[in-house]
């Protein structure tokens, strides 16, 4: 890689924290499902909850981590939940010490890995563009997403194999490596962030603020139509990849290397997805090209329940790979775009309420792939809900986005919107406040 990575050294730190730190996830993502079917003789229930106890506290902590996130430095965040991290996955080791190696163990982990990933993504995300000029953005965000999608390539290929190799306490004992790795990345970036005005907040401020963060995201066309087609694209997403290893060892009969290395190469068509979406928007506009990726690049997950012992192993990857290229691409453009659309004292509340309409729903996508694959089988499970994923393109194509070429770059009416929802407040007794930064209708 050249250019930004090459003249922009804090950003190269962050992009060495961000890539170990979703090496170090995507290993575990498929070491602990691994761990509980090979060694606990897991259910398929059980194992979706692993997947559901990630992202649950998406749907308890997303929102005010918004809120705490606007108003604390972005890094220091960033330090706190990465170190996090790395104590977790060594209490794995201390736990097989003590024998108390169990599936409860192994879930509680997922859940606190979990929130301190809410914090993380949150804080990161409102990070970067204080750290980059607004024409690097496009250029930032492909770069870290198509090389978090390489690293997870590697950690899901390196996962299967590693457990097989040592077992499952090693493995998942030498993943902290990589979050020590993120660790000393962060603590290297010099940037700082504008120092904030430190004051009490007002009474009842707190709560206005995540309600600020939330109505920006219903409120807006295009935040709305991003946040509606995540939800339910992650919902069949998770809802599918929960029961994916119980699929790929029950009814294709593949062994744990084989897994880790089969959804490694479904997952590497993100790199591609990060690569195109620049190429293909800069021809298309970035609307037309949102669209594409959503509807068309997604098609072949289809053939992920048509994979069977054999050669017929290989429509799983090929059905995978085109889908993660889309939703890669995908998200690409849209952290681009909601970087320099969103106003910069709002985005860690945007961002906050959009994850948590997106990721809220993983956890309930999880479970509902455990009850499905228990009560159909988990084949007729993965066919219901991966043909969800093209048809949640749906949702952009019925929004503004199909009368533009491109995403827009800023508000429309900002300033009127403002002043309006002003006037309503003093209409019904609300006190103005002028160290509270205004909702956008």
């Amino acid at each position: 890689m050249t250019g930004l990575l090459r003249r922009h050294r804090d950003f190269r730190l962050l992009f060495g924290a961000e890539v170990t730190g979703k090496f170090g996830a995507a290993f575990t993502g498929v070491a602990m499902p691994l761990a509980a079917v090979a060694v606990m003789d897991a259910s398929t229930f059980q194992v979706s909850l692993l997947s559901a106890a990630i992202w649950l506290p998406w749907l308890l902590l997303g929102l005010p981590a918004g809120a705490w996130v606007d108003r604390l430095a972005r890094r220091p965040i960033m330090l706190w939940s990465v170190a996090a991290c790395l104590v977790l996955y060594l209490s794995i080791g201390v736990a097989a010490w003590l024998d108390l190696f169990v599936f409860g163990w192994l879930l509680t982990v997922s859940l606190l890995v979990g929130a301190a990933a809410v914090f993380f993504q949150v804080a990161y995300t409102a990070y970067l563009p204080s750290l980059l000029a607004p024409d690097d953005l496009v250029e930032g965000n492909a770069k870290l997403h198509g090389s978090a999608s390489a690293a997870q390539i590697l950690g899901q290929g390196g996962g299967g194999f590693l457990i097989q190799l040592v077992g499952p306490v090693s493995g998942l004992l030498a993943n902290a490596g990589t979050f020590a790795v993120s660790l000393l990345c962060l603590f290297g970036i010099r940037h700082r962030e504008p120092p904030r005005i430190r004051q009490k907040p007002p009474r009842g401020a707190f709560a206005r603020e995540v309600r600020d963060g939330l109505l920006l995201a219903a409120r807006d066309p295009w935040f709305r139509a991003y946040a509606l087609y995540g939800a339910f694209a992650n919902l069949c997403l998770m809802g599918y990849q929960s029961i994916l290893v119980v699929f790929l060892v029950n009814d294709v009969h593949q062994g744990s290397g084989t897994v880790g290395t089969l959804i490694a190469i479904a997952n590497a068509g993100g790199v591609a997805g990060a690569l195109m979406a620049r190429r293909i928007s800069s021809r298309l506009g970035t609307a037309r090209a949102t669209l594409v990726f959503a509807m068309v690049f997604t098609l072949p997950v289809l053939l992920v329940p048509l994979a069977f012992p054999g050669w017929g192993v290989i429509l799983y990857p090929i059905g995978g790979l085109c889908a993660s290229a889309g939703v890669v691409a995908v998200n690409v453009l849209k952290a681009g775009f909601q970087q320099r659309y969103c106003p910069p004292e709002l985005l860690g509340r945007l961002s906050a309420s959009s994850f948590y309409l997106n990721y809220g729903v993983l956890p309930v996508g999880a479970l509902l792939g455990g009850a499905l694959g228990t009560a159909l089988g988990v084949r007729p499970a993965i066919w219901l809900l991966v043909a969800g994923v093209p048809l949640s393109g749906l949702v952009l194509l019925l929004s503004p986005m199909r009368h533009h070429r491109d995403l827009p770059a800023h508000q429309r009416g900002q300033e009127q919107r403002e002043q309006q929802r002003d006037e309503e407040g003093q209409h019904v007794g609300a006190q103005p406040d002028g160290q509270h930064t205004g909702s956008v209708g």
